[in-house]
């Protein structure tokens, strides 16, 4: 859900929301969300170490070389039309970096967050070098909004991220697709539809059933919450009194800095804050649903768990200890697929990428450098 940043009597109040959870900032202090990893491979093995990253495919002058590229003048940046069954709209991808043989597409939450949590990324791929590029969904505040909620569905986002690649001209050769959360569940999709073009898939901090999802928030979230916290939480959804200031001074301490973010409130990286800031709830809501404790929008249904075993690229799972999704649903997930590894976090909540940054960043530059060198 996309937060309403406003001052009110001196106080910052922002409300936003992240993968299939919406997160709520309150007072000077605000709130946190993301966690931490450390890798695994799934099998009798599974408490590896993180690996090092290995060293850059490409030296760095090859690496920041953009002659012969169309985007040299935006710095990277393209706005790429998209064709849709409400006409054709546009929307934001920007490139960093050269490397012909590892391209990783960035699939943001939400739905409908936008690409700036991923800037993280900016400290460690460049250096080793791989190829990236933003991007923000239809509907993202980068892209065009275009008022069709007919447009929020999975296939029509599955049919934008074909036409995505098709335009960036990434293929099975050197296309790895990466999702968080909501952008986990889009990649999953992806791939069932379009593998043949893919070289990787990085699921990271996403179930592979929304059922799952919503009985492990009811029988393992709540439950570790204060009692009186939750009633009180439970009574306001019971309302649908989501606009209540108190939800949110709730949520924050009981269950945002213990699941979605393990930092204080003050702590929270400027790209998080600024990026959830920008989230489209006009889109979120309608396929996420309103409560904080689970989903109940159009995604509710969402299950993909008996098809992960067609999806035959190499797949790294990413989850987290403290995840509001279950990192042994995640770790079973890596198993299902024919080459799956699973990265874990122990450390970490949903937003591992901040969180446990360093083991997290090392196990996902470590699937890049073995899938490309063959050694996966």
């Amino acid at each position: 859900m996309k937060p309403d940043i406003e001052l009110a009597g001196g106080a910052y109040v922002g409300r936003w929301t992240t993968g299939l959870c919406r997160f709520v900032l309150i007072a000077a202090s605000s709130a946190a969300l993301l966690a931490g990893c450390t890798f695994s491979l799934p099998g009798p093995d599974e408490s590896q170490a993180a690996k090092p990253p290995a060293m850059p495919t490409t030296t760095p002058n090859a690496y920041f070389d953009s002659s012969g590229r169309d985007d040299v003048l935006s710095g990277g940046v393209r706005m790429i039309p998209i064709d849709t069954p409400k006409g054709k709209f546009r929307v934001w991808t920007k490139r960093i970096g050269n490397n012909p043989r590892i391209k990783v597409l960035l699939l943001h939450g939400g739905p409908a967050a936008t690409h700036e949590i991923f800037e993280a990324f900016d400290s460690y791929f460049p250096g080793e070098g791989i190829e990236y590029y933003y991007y923000d969904q239809l509907g993202s505040t980068y892209s065009d909004q275009p008022k069709e909620p007919s447009l929020w569905e999975i296939d029509r986002f599955v049919d934008e991220v074909e036409q995505v690649r098709q335009a960036l001209k990434l293929d099975k050769q050197n296309f790895y697709l990466y999702g968080q959360s909501w952008g986990g569940l889009l990649g999953i999709e992806y791939a069932l539809k379009h593998q043949d073009h893919l070289k990787g898939l990085i699921v990271s901090n996403m179930m592979s059933s929304i059922p799952a999802y919503n009985e492990y928030a009811k029988t393992v979230l709540m439950p570790q919450m204060d009692p009186a916290v939750l009633k009180e939480v439970l009574a306001i959804e019971a309302k649908g009194d989501y606009a209540n200031p108190r939800y949110e001074e709730l949520l924050i301490p009981n269950f945002y800095t213990k699941h979605f973010l393990r930092m204080p409130p003050e702590q929270w990286p400027e790209p998080v804050m600024r990026g959830f800031s920008h989230l489209n709830k006009d889109i979120y809501v309608p396929m996420q649903g309103p409560s904080e404790m689970g989903a109940s929008g159009k995604l509710v249904n969402w299950n993909r768990s008996a098809q992960l075993k067609d999806i035959r690229v190499p797949t790294l799972v990413i989850g987290a200890r403290y995840d509001t999704m279950d990192p042994a649903h995640m770790e079973w997930m890596s198993k299902q697929f024919p080459h799956g590894r699973y990265l874990y976090c122990p450390e970490g909540s949903h937003l591992a990428l901040y969180d446990d940054q360093e083991t997290y960043m090392a196990g996902l530059i470590g699937f890049l450098k073995d899938v490309d060198g063959g050694k996966f």
